[in-house]
């Protein structure tokens, strides 16, 4: 009796030793697990390839696809664009612009996507260890690793359908990177697919409606580069938001999901969903640089008509036909554009143009200098929708010490009776 109880005793042992070997062996291989997959958690939070090929992906059913040899035959036409609108931009502006055309080129929809990709890609690398030691701390195991991972899963797929999304609707970019640590020139894009579908869209001749895009994107680049201090006080608010925004992410999940929803429905009163996950400092931010586009976006727009009267036949026509267009979008585009900021560039246009054209009514010309002369003379938060605030603040507050430096006069900049018959 007794060997038969020592004989289970030793049973029990093995049974226990056993389980504590089989117990440590998947305690050490889910260690190991967690640890791989926090490695790969931590290897960014998109993957911008997956990225890049969704995206291009979604544009292959789009119409009116071109061949690398329709592209290239395209690119004689844009040249000869060009070479009217420099000149008579620089002339009207008074400045000159060299460089804009060797730094043009014609693209399809997926060299949008590739060339914004990187873009991106290197606007999120900016804040991207910051975040993911907040997502992925160091040790936080297997649980926190597979939830990092799967966020990543829906980022990515989330931004391979806007970025596809906007590859159909975008039609001219100036495209710069403002946080590049080289500092490169910006260049100019055109997405030949959408230009020829939109031309067709809207019935207006296609030579007409390429110089005028080339003419409101070449405005940006004599927005940037006739005025270096813009780049960097753009950039320094950009970096000081994607600051703020990395200190802490943790706690906005369920907010942005509910901000997302909102936005979905066209629902959210006075605010932007975006800004309803922004600290007070953040807001102030995001509004003082949304007035800074407005201006950008408007004074293209501006341009285009000013200066469009003598390069581009039946001008008014195309302005008219393309407006209409903006305001005709269906509830899914109304829904995409809200969730992509998208809804606030088309603000940015209509509020922009009309804060120039009074400010150019109200003062004339020197008006529309004082707008560039530096960070102070940009305007401020409301005074996009009150130009009178602009005025008071920036020229009735300006000393007469200045008036010796003031830029000289230029057909656009002059009073309009200065101005010769177009």
């Amino acid at each position: 009796m007794s060997g038969k109880r020592a004989s289970d005793s030793w049973r029990d042992d093995r049974a226990w030793q056993a389980g504590i070997l089989i117990g440590s062996a998947l305690g050490a291989a889910a260690t190991l697990v967690g640890r791989q997959m926090e490695r790969r958690a931590r290897q960014g939070l998109v993957d911008w390839a997956t990225v890049e090929r969704l995206a291009i992906g979604r544009l292959g059913s789009a119409p009116g696809a071109l061949s690398a040899e329709e592209l290239r035959a395209s690119e004689p036409e844009y040249a000869a664009a060009m070479d009217r609108i420099v000149p008579a931009l620089s002339e009207a502006l008074g400045t000159e612009l060299p460089g804009v055309v060797e730094r043009s080129g014609v693209v399809d929809r997926a060299g949008w996507v590739r060339a914004n990709t990187a873009s991106f890609a290197s606007l999120i690398g900016k804040l991207e260890h910051d975040l993911l030691d907040q997502v992925v701390p160091a040790g936080g195991g297997f649980t926190v690793a597979a939830m990092a991972l799967a966020n990543r899963w829906i980022t990515t797929r989330q931004l391979g359908v806007l970025l596809g999304f906007m590859g159909q609707r975008v039609l001219g970019q100036y495209d710069l990177a403002l946080l590049s640590a080289e500092a490169a020139p910006g260049r100019l894009l055109f997405v030949e697919e959408n230009i020829r579908q939109t031309a067709r869209a809207l019935g207006v001749p296609l030579a007409s409606f390429r110089t005028w895009i080339a003419l409101h994107e070449t405005t940006h680049a004599f927005e940037f580069e006739a005025h270096p201090w813009l780049r960097p006080y753009l950039a320094s608010r950009l970096e000081r938001q994607l600051t703020l925004f990395g200190r802490d992410v943790r706690g906005m999940g369920q907010e942005a999901m509910k901000g997302l929803g909102r936005a979905l429905r066209g629902e959210g009163g006075g605010e932007h969903w975006m800004e309803r996950l922004m600290t007070d400092e953040q807001k102030a931010l995001f509004r003082e640089t949304q007035a800074v586009m407005s201006l950008l976006e408007g004074f293209s727009d501006y341009v285009m008509d000013e200066v469009g009267q003598g390069l581009v036949p039946d001008v008014e026509t195309i302005r008219a036909k393309f407006d209409e267009r903006r305001t005709r979008r269906t509830p899914f585009e109304r829904a995409m554009l809200r969730l992509t900021g998208m809804d606030l560039k088309l603000d940015q246009y209509k509020k922009g143009e009309l804060f120039v054209r009074a400010v150019a009514d109200a003062r004339g010309p020197e008006a529309l200098r004082r707008l560039w002369a530096g960070p102070e003379s940009l305007p401020r938060d409301g005074e996009i929708e009150a130009p009178d605030r602009w005025i008071a603040r920036v020229l009735d507050g300006v000393s007469t010490e200045t008036a010796s430096t003031k830029p000289p006069a230029s057909p656009l900049l002059a009073d309009p009776a200065d101005r010769p018959a177009q």
